[in-house]
């Protein structure tokens, strides 16, 4: 049997690296696969949709899956049952990457179940294939017959030594200023997500610029793939939704006038949420028994006339849902060392979103360890966000984590990361509970942890601020609207979180839902950010400003020493009994471990007192004695020629005979016995063996000369 023909597509971004798309060979009962590669890296893309909607469903049903198979790097899973298992954290918000770039551009009405499913089948030490999950997905489905508004693309753009670079390898990576995804249309930019080095909002632009000039490539190369697929020239013909328009305007014409004037009068969530329902009751009490059989639509007329209303009265009477001013933050109230048994803690109240944060500091032993396909290594610091259901006034069961609190988290992470001193020796472990949400909790994430590491003692660069922004467009106009409620998310056209300290931004993660959006509007609405940022920030201040001087006294104390790399195994001991002895008295953890050719050591302890007691054992073991110097040693051995004296723990030197005292002795006995404790110097070390020379008697007074 011949192999099927293959069509394929070839994209460069200008990096370098060449990217292959591929179609005709594998998978083909899926509606659509892809076969992506760069370098060696090959990313498996696969999209199927049923035909006929899901029952009972007004959403679209997309879920999107990206895995990377430990066998495209040669590697065995992990655990016990070594196969894959469910997702790590890494491939989670790579999948929201895609989820959130893709969502977007299916038909309103298209409530078909959608899977798409993408897998790292080789992997490249210089390819980071994240940033080429969004292209390979969007290229299965722009070749099928599903119904798409597509393609999208996502690029990485990072900035090195000055300059922007588009997919750069993950060693360039790990030395850049500014790490963003960007996805978009050949038009118009969807989403953006990223960490920076205190970056000002015009670099963050040009860096949404250069990746969109790399999207419109990568969608050429769909487009001249999908033009080689007969099947991608015809989209499946659906209909997925009843609807009735003459109903659709009957609610709208009587719940429009009644929504908007609720909007322009401003109320809390529970009192906007009475409101609407004792509207959504007044229209149903107006209906015939005929129109009661219409009344399963209502539920989408009432939502459409909601937000139409709503969208009117901010543009027109420039006043939100709670009353505020376009760029008018909520009230805030913040406190720190709210936990008496946390190393750090703080409770950030904006409105009636409120995060409880605390701060756990621990060793070398408590760091996360990372052994994925793509990555190997440590995690010192981390941050695990929770959103219970009594945060939003709602009773369902406890799951386990799922991908929103992972991408929460992850966003309030990188904010704060940036935020650490370089020099940190601590693993340090945040957790944020959200005890109310309505609008932007993964922000308030960012505001409680800076207060409770602040309140921890770590001397980070300053505090760190977040803020959600929202916009309403339509044709022109405009209403950039700072710090959002959940409604307002909802109902407009984008959502943008920004973070930061007062010398730039650290973190930011935007979707778009609006097409056409200028640059200067996307402009205009980070300048807006940053001064909601800066006042949430000085309102931060009045609790705690800075670092306290010192830890808790509960909290462990670490120092960091670094020793010669032979002096490694003098700590250790034979069999670990020294370190292991070390430990027992003192009560201080010590690590050691060879980085770079050199020893690095951890030593943490409860108290000042058990990690002094170890860092004076440490060096006094790995300390080199000098010849002039006196010591304190203790009579190990006794000779006929001399005693052996320990200088120094593990380190022994001769006492010759002569050199005792300065009379002549006939047995060394005669003055010193084992265990003595004398002062000595060392007057020599032989160059060869390293041997130490000592002598008691330069210490002692000459005798006076007589007279033979």
């Amino acid at each position: 049997m011949k192999a099927p023909e293959v069509i394929k597509a070839t994209i460069d971004v200008g990096n370098g690296v060449p990217i292959t798309i591929e179609t005709g060979r594998l998978a083909k009962q899926a509606d659509g696969a892809v076969i992506l590669r760069a370098g060696n890296c090959m990313l498996m893309a696969t999209v199927v949709s049923n035909i006929g909607a899901r029952e009972g469903t007004d959403f679209l049903p997309l879920s999107v899956d990206y895995q990377e198979k430990y066998y495209a790097a040669g590697k065995f899973p992990g655990g016990f049952f070594k196969r894959e298992a469910r997702p790590s954290n890494a491939e989670i918000l790579v999948c929201r990457l895609v989820d959130r770039a893709l969502r977007p551009m299916f038909p309103s009405d298209y409530h078909s179940e959608v899977q798409v499913i993408i897998n790292l089948i080789s992997h490249d030490e210089n390819i980071m294939p994240d940033a080429l999950a969004g292209l390979a997905a969007s290229a299965a489905i722009s070749i099928s017959d599903i119904p798409f508004g597509g393609p999208i693309s996502e690029a990485r753009v990072a900035l090195i030594d000055g300059k922007f670079v588009v997919n750069p390898s993950k060693a360039a990576l790990a030395t850049a200023d500014m790490d963003m995804m960007i996805a978009g249309t050949e038009k118009d930019i969807t989403m953006v997500e990223g960490e920076m080095e205190e970056c000002s909002e015009d670099q963050m632009l040009e860096a949404i610029r250069v990746g969109h000039e790399a999207i419109k490539k990568m969608i050429q190369g769909q487009n001249e793939l999908a033009s080689q697929v007969e099947k991608s020239k015809v989209k499946r013909e659906y209909s997925h939704e009843k609807n009735d328009e003459a109903f659709k305007q009957k609610v709208y014409d009587f719940c429009y006038p009644l929504i908007y004037d609720m909007a322009k009068s401003g109320s809390a969530k529970q009192e906007r949420s009475d409101k609407l329902n004792e509207i959504k009751d007044a229209f149903v009490a107006t209906l015939s028994e005929e129109e009661q059989e219409l009344l399963p639509m209502l539920g989408g007329y009432f939502k459409y006339a909601q937000k139409k209303a709503v969208r009117a009265c901010v543009l027109t009477e420039r006043v939100r849902l709670d009353g505020r001013k376009t760029d008018e933050v909520r009230g805030i109230w913040s406190e720190v060392d709210y936990i008496p048994s946390a190393h750090g803690s703080a409770v950030f109240t904006r409105g009636e979103t409120q995060s409880l944060t605390s701060v756990t500091l621990g060793g070398k032993l408590d760091e996360q360890r990372v052994d994925s396909v793509t990555h190997e290594g440590f995690d010192n610091f981390y941050l695990h966000y929770n959103f219970p259901p009594y945060s939003t006034g709602e009773a369902r069961f406890l799951r386990g984590v799922g991908r929103r609190e992972v991408g929460h988290g992850n966003l309030a992470e990188r904010a704060l990361k940036k935020a650490l001193p370089k020099d940190n020796a601590y693993t340090v472990r945040i957790v944020s509970e959200i005890l109310e949400s309505n609008g932007s909790s993964s922000m308030a994430t960012v505001c409680a942890g800076s207060l409770a590491l602040m309140d921890a003692g770590v001397k980070i660069k300053g505090g760190v601020s977040g803020i959600a922004m929202g916009l309403i467009y339509d044709e022109g106009k405009y209403a950039i609207l700072s710090d959002i409620l959940g409604d307002e998310d909802f109902l407009g056209d984008m959502d943008f979180k920004v973070a930061g300290t007062k010398d730039g931004i650290t973190a930011v993660q935007m979707d778009m839902k609006v097409d056409g959006l200028p640059y200067e509007v996307l402009a205009e609405a980070l300048n807006q950010a940053k001064e909601g940022r800066l006042h949430i920030l000085n309102e931060m201040n009045k609790t705690l400003d800075t670092a306290k001087s010192d830890f808790k006294e509960h909290a462990p104390r670490i120092v960091a020493m670094i020793i010669p790399k032979d002096m490694i195994g003098a700590v250790i001991g034979p069999g670990g009994k020294i370190i292991q002895e070390m430990q027992a008295v003192t009560g201080a953890t010590i690590n050691i471990e060879e980085v770079d050719g050199m020893g690095h050591i951890q030593i943490m302890g409860t108290n000042k007192e058990s990690v002094d007691g170890a860092v004076g054992r440490i060096k006094a073991i790995t300390a080199v004695p000098e010849v002039g110097e006196v010591y304190k040693g203790r009579v190990k051995n006794i000779m006929p020629f001399g005693a052996f004296v320990e200088v120094m723990p593990g380190k022994d030197g001769l006492l010759h005979i002569s050199e005792i005292e300065h009379r002549r002795l006939e047995k060394v006995e005669e003055v010193l016995k084992e265990g003595d404790e004398i002062e000595v110097k060392l007057i020599a070390v032989d160059e060869k063996t390293g041997k130490l020379k000592l002598s008691r008697k330069v210490l002692l007074p000459k005798p006076e000369k007589t007279e033979s």
